[in-house]
């Protein structure tokens, strides 16, 4: 075994340790979904970061950039302009109105803040979580087996085997405060891969002839152009799809529910500070990774070899095998803070919103964490065979991510946003948010609509217009 390989599994090895490790800090639903609301801001900025940041960054990104060339640049800034904003918009109110409101989850504070006794607000909430962190979790599922195939040349559907069965297990164990401070380590790992990797291969290709634009040339001329060789109105899509990107930060609840989880609200300042220092050189070093290895391996390379392997594979080439190794797991760090976060949040969804609260059922604290983790599980076999099925289609991580962002990001993004900012918002402006959102992604990314426009961005503006329109016209608006 090479020694890659090596420090990879010893790495696997010590997360299912911290999982071992924190499981007596779960004594309630509190300490399982929000470690207890005790985290400091450098846990909550990095633990933030690296779960927004899955595996598409590290491994569909730089792929994307290979595919398209100059135009993912939108995507890039739409990314590093959404992080900002939800920072901005979203943490500190969100913050102070969870504990007021004594939430645990989104779906929980939206129906306690409306006094939802209908209970539909969070039946809705829990359906669209659920159905859309599935498809989520498949795709880092889906990143597992990439990463593993290139280590170890063992097949993708083994990897993907190895992968689910490491973040289920210790998203099992530890909960939230396991995935924290974990997310810490991986945070670090994966900014350094962002970084140090680029900066590498830039040196390396010092002495070639060929600039990256004289490269994406000559794959095609779309490639060299940022609005990928369209005018006009097609050219303001491309834009316009790239940015929209940025919307989706503004309502994912495995994002947001870091704020929840802040020790103080006056500790955002900080957290915010450091999750933007974090966000401006990772999301543009993921790109570059993608041009890098593009100039390196040359176009001929990636007719044959998937897109989506660039970053291992060049970290392979130009690293020596321990650095290699830790940057590698960097990226199975990515795709893990993300799957175990979007476990642990559809899991809530599910036992503390539906099971607890939506059925009232009166259940102990030790019944609860035992419903968790059975759920766990079965979400987690469950989003193993959506992933099993992608990878025998032929899916990319990057659609799956699409499609799910989108899908959570114009669910809740608006209706986030307004019932923070907004008091003149109603239950059934909720109500009719979360569903246009919910329902406007499956119709719009299942059409041809989706190639003229983004469903991301489509989908953000129909929810929050529906908001403002239902709860302007509700009879029930005090």
């Amino acid at each position: 075994m090479t020694i890659v390989g090596i420090i990879f599994i010893f790495y696997l090895s010590f997360l299912i340790g911290v999982g071992l490790m924190s499981i007596k800090h779960n004594k309630s639903q509190e300490d399982y979904l929000l470690a207890g609301r005790k985290l400091g801001p450098w846990v909550t900025a990095f633990s933030e970061r690296a779960s927004g940041e899955s595996a598409w960054l590290l491994l569909a990104l730089p792929g994307a950039a290979i595919s398209i060339g100059l135009g993912e640049a939108w995507t890039v800034l739409g990314i590093t302009l959404g992080i900002i904003a939800s920072w901005y918009i979203i943490a500190e109110k969100l913050r102070i109105e969870t504990e007021k409101y004594s939430a645990l989850t989104i779906p929980g504070y939206l129906h306690r803040k409306y006094n939802d006794n209908s209970n539909i607000i969070r039946l809705f909430s829990s359906i669209i979580i659920a159905f859309f962190f599935l498809f989520y979790v498949s795709a880092q599922f889906h990143a597992s087996g990439k990463v593993i195939n290139t280590l170890f040349g063992l097949s993708s559907i083994d990897g993907i085997v190895i992968g689910a069965i490491v973040i289920i297990l210790y998203t099992l164990m530890g909960g939230f405060f396991a995935i924290a401070w974990t997310d810490l380590l991986q945070g670090v790992l994966m900014i350094g891969t962002l970084v140090f990797l680029p900066i590498v291969g830039i040196i390396e290709l010092q002495n070639t002839d060929r600039s990256f634009y004289e490269v994406l040339n000559q794959v095609g001329e779309s490639k060299s152009s940022f609005t990928m060789g369209k005018s006009g109105l097609a050219a303001i899509s491309v834009v316009l799809g790239g940015l929209s990107w940025g919307l989706g930060y503004l309502g994912q609840p495995h994002l947001v529910i870091r704020y929840m989880a802040i020790r103080d609200p006056k500790d955002i300042k900080k957290a915010k500070l450091i999750a933007i220092l974090w966000a401006l050189p990772g999301i543009t070093g993921a790109f570059m990774i993608g041009l890098v290895a593009l100039n390196y391996f040359g176009p001929e390379f990636f007719n044959i070899n998937d897109v989506e392997q660039a970053m291992p594979l060049l970290a392979t080439e130009l690293l020596p095998p321990i650095l290699a190794g830790l940057l590698i797991s960097g990226a199975v760090a990515a795709m893990m803070s993300t799957a175990d976060s979007q476990l642990l949040v559809s899991t809530s969804a599910i036992t503390e919103d539906f099971i607890h609260q939506y059925l009232g059922l009166n259940i102990s604290e030790k019944t609860l964490l035992l419903i968790n983790r059975i759920t766990i599980i079965i979400l987690g076999i469950i989003a193993f065979g959506i992933a099993i099925f992608s990878e025998i289609t032929g899916k990319n991580i990057f659609s799956v991510v699409s499609y799910a962002w989108s899908g959570l990001g114009s669910s809740f993004g608006p209706v986030l946003v307004l019932s923070l900012w907004w008091p003149k918002t109603t239950r059934k402006g909720v109500i009719a948010g979360l569903l246009t959102g919910f329902s406007s992604t499956i119709i719009w990314a299942n059409t041809d609509l989706k190639l003229i426009i983004s469903e991301r961005l489509v989908s953000f503006i129909f929810a929050f217009i529906m908001v403002i329109l239902v709860s302007y016209t509700d009879k029930e608006r005090s």
